[in-house]
Protein backbone atom coordinates (compact mmCIF):
# COMPACT_ATOMS: atom_id res chain seq x y z
CA UNK A 1 0.00 0.00 0.00
CA UNK A 2 1.16 3.14 -0.85
CA UNK A 3 1.09 6.48 1.24
CA UNK A 4 0.04 9.90 1.25
CA UNK A 5 1.95 13.29 2.16
CA UNK A 6 -0.25 16.16 0.91
CA UNK A 7 -0.48 19.52 2.59
CA UNK A 8 -3.61 22.08 1.58
CA UNK A 9 -3.17 25.91 3.58
CA UNK A 10 -4.92 28.90 3.25
CA UNK A 11 -3.13 31.65 4.98
CA UNK A 12 -1.23 35.23 5.48
CA UNK A 13 2.43 35.58 4.62
CA UNK A 14 4.26 36.53 7.59
CA UNK A 15 7.10 38.24 5.87
CA UNK A 16 8.67 38.89 2.93
CA UNK A 17 9.54 35.69 0.82
CA UNK A 18 13.29 35.21 0.37
CA UNK A 19 14.21 34.38 -2.61
CA UNK A 20 17.36 32.47 -4.30
CA UNK A 21 18.00 32.31 -8.18
CA UNK A 22 20.58 29.67 -9.45
CA UNK A 23 22.96 30.03 -12.10
CA UNK A 24 20.82 27.16 -14.16
CA UNK A 25 17.79 29.66 -14.13
CA UNK A 26 16.48 27.48 -11.09
CA UNK A 27 14.59 29.64 -8.10
CA UNK A 28 13.85 28.75 -4.65
CA UNK A 29 11.50 30.96 -2.48
CA UNK A 30 10.58 30.70 1.30
CA UNK A 31 8.59 32.37 3.75
CA UNK A 32 6.52 31.62 6.56
CA UNK A 33 2.83 31.20 6.78
CA UNK A 34 -0.21 32.03 9.29
CA UNK A 35 -2.87 30.17 9.49
CA UNK A 36 -5.55 31.18 11.84
CA UNK A 37 -8.63 29.65 13.58
CA UNK A 38 -11.35 31.96 15.31
CA UNK A 39 -14.02 30.78 17.68
CA UNK A 40 -15.97 31.98 20.53
CA UNK A 41 -15.66 30.50 24.25
CA UNK A 42 -18.41 29.06 25.89
CA UNK A 43 -18.00 30.16 29.15
CA UNK A 44 -16.88 33.71 28.45
CA UNK A 45 -18.15 34.02 25.09
CA UNK A 46 -15.18 36.03 24.48
CA UNK A 47 -13.84 35.50 20.80
CA UNK A 48 -10.39 33.43 20.78
CA UNK A 49 -7.84 33.43 17.93
CA UNK A 50 -5.27 30.40 17.80
CA UNK A 51 -2.44 31.40 15.16
CA UNK A 52 -0.16 28.42 13.43
CA UNK A 53 3.02 29.23 12.07
CA UNK A 54 4.27 27.42 8.78
CA UNK A 55 8.07 27.40 6.98
CA UNK A 56 7.41 27.27 3.68
CA UNK A 57 9.97 25.95 0.47
CA UNK A 58 8.36 26.94 -2.71
CA UNK A 59 10.04 25.25 -5.56
CA UNK A 60 9.79 25.41 -9.19
CA UNK A 61 7.76 27.53 -11.65
CA UNK A 62 5.55 28.45 -8.52
CA UNK A 63 9.06 29.61 -6.89
CA UNK A 64 9.16 32.34 -8.97
CA UNK A 65 5.60 33.79 -9.41
CA UNK A 66 5.87 34.40 -5.34
CA UNK A 67 8.92 36.23 -5.58
CA UNK A 68 7.55 38.44 -8.40
CA UNK A 69 4.09 39.00 -7.04
CA UNK A 70 3.75 38.21 -3.17
CA UNK A 71 4.88 39.93 -0.10
CA UNK A 72 4.02 40.42 3.37
CA UNK A 73 0.63 39.90 4.43
CA UNK A 74 -1.05 38.24 1.21
CA UNK A 75 -3.40 36.10 1.57
CA UNK A 76 -2.57 32.48 -0.56
CA UNK A 77 -3.63 29.19 -0.93
CA UNK A 78 -0.87 26.41 -1.51
CA UNK A 79 -0.22 22.58 -1.80
CA UNK A 80 2.62 20.68 -1.09
CA UNK A 81 4.25 18.24 1.09
CA UNK A 82 5.50 18.06 4.45
CA UNK A 83 9.61 17.79 5.04
CA UNK A 84 10.93 17.27 8.78
CA UNK A 85 14.47 18.16 8.86
CA UNK A 86 17.50 17.71 11.81
CA UNK A 87 19.42 20.61 12.28
CA UNK A 88 21.72 21.75 15.28
CA UNK A 89 20.92 24.44 18.37
CA UNK A 90 23.41 25.00 20.87
CA UNK A 91 24.49 21.56 20.48
CA UNK A 92 21.32 19.56 20.79
CA UNK A 93 19.46 17.99 17.63
CA UNK A 94 15.93 19.49 17.03
CA UNK A 95 13.94 19.17 14.71
CA UNK A 96 11.51 21.22 12.03
CA UNK A 97 8.89 20.27 9.42
CA UNK A 98 8.36 22.70 6.39
CA UNK A 99 5.68 22.36 3.63
CA UNK A 100 7.57 21.92 0.38
CA UNK A 101 4.67 23.71 -2.05
CA UNK A 102 4.59 23.22 -5.71
CA UNK A 103 1.51 25.28 -6.24
CA UNK A 104 0.49 28.52 -4.82
CA UNK A 105 -2.08 30.58 -5.52
CA UNK A 106 -3.14 34.57 -4.49
CA UNK A 107 -6.08 34.70 -2.92
CA UNK A 108 -5.93 38.69 -2.00
CA UNK A 109 -8.07 41.27 -4.33
CA UNK A 110 -6.16 43.40 -6.61
CA UNK A 111 -8.14 46.63 -4.42
CA UNK A 112 -7.26 45.44 -1.26
CA UNK A 113 -4.07 46.20 0.06
CA UNK A 114 -1.60 42.96 1.41
CA UNK A 115 -2.03 44.65 4.94
CA UNK A 116 0.03 42.02 8.09
CA UNK A 117 -0.64 39.14 9.36
CA UNK A 118 -3.41 38.64 11.67
CA UNK A 119 -2.91 40.94 14.61
CA UNK A 120 -2.61 38.27 17.41
CA UNK A 121 0.79 36.99 15.58
CA UNK A 122 1.57 39.74 13.93
CA UNK A 123 5.13 39.64 15.69
CA UNK A 124 5.37 35.82 16.33
CA UNK A 125 6.86 35.24 12.56
CA UNK A 126 10.00 36.63 14.06
CA UNK A 127 9.91 33.29 16.42
CA UNK A 128 10.44 31.17 13.37
CA UNK A 129 14.28 32.60 12.73
CA UNK A 130 15.41 30.77 15.61
CA UNK A 131 14.24 27.43 13.43
CA UNK A 132 16.73 27.85 10.39
CA UNK A 133 15.28 27.01 6.97
CA UNK A 134 17.74 24.40 5.78
CA UNK A 135 20.91 25.84 3.76
CA UNK A 136 21.91 22.76 2.00
CA UNK A 137 18.08 22.90 0.65
CA UNK A 138 19.22 25.94 -1.56
CA UNK A 139 20.45 24.14 -4.22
Amino acid sequence: MSSLNKVMLIGNIGKDPEVKTFDNGGTITKFSLATSETWKDKNSGEKKEKTEWHNVTVKGPAAKFVANYLTKGNKVYLEGQLETRKYQKDGSDRYATDVVSFKVENMTAKNESSGHAPAAAANKADDLDDIPFPDDNWD
